[in-house]
């Protein structure tokens, strides 16, 4: 049997590394990236921690965390090549129930943000001032 037939950037009999696919589908910068994500157990195969040269094959679940923010997808087709992002997005479909949740993650997070105070840095003389008067105060 031949691949010469089969897609470019397709990889051969559906089969790719699984630190190779997550740095092709965008999801880490760099395979060292990747690579040192699935060890620390931030990028998961069917939930379970394996080596970043694990096959990984059509139809899988993997789970990405970054940056507080979870994703859930399912692999829908394999491919060792980087292209761009709409090609990227061809290769898995993420869940409704995790497309839901990072969307209330990063609302919570925008709140967060707005509430919390702002500091324009060091205080000017006028404000140290101020503060050491208010200090020195009995």
């Amino acid at each position: 049997m031949s691949d010469a037939g089969a897609h470019p950037s397709e990889a051969p009999r559906g089969r790719v590394r699984f630190d190779k696919w997550l740095w092709a589908a965008r999801f880490y910068k760099t395979r060292t990236v990747a690579a040192q994500a699935i060890d620390a157990g931030q990028a998961r195969l069917e939930n379970e921690r394996v080596k970043p040269a694990h096959a990984l094959r059509v139809g899988d679940t993997v789970t990405v965390r970054r940056g507080g923010l979870t994703w859930q997808v399912r692999v829908l087709a394999t491919s060792d090549r980087r292209g761009g992002a709409t090609e990227a997005a061809l290769l898995y479909r993420e869940d409704e129930a995790s497309v839901r949740a990072r969307a209330e993650a990063l609302a919570l997070q925008r709140a967060e943000r707005a509430s919390a105070p702002r500091h324009a840095g060091r205080p000017t003389k006028k404000e140290r001032r101020t503060l050491t008067e208010f200090l020195s105060e009995p």
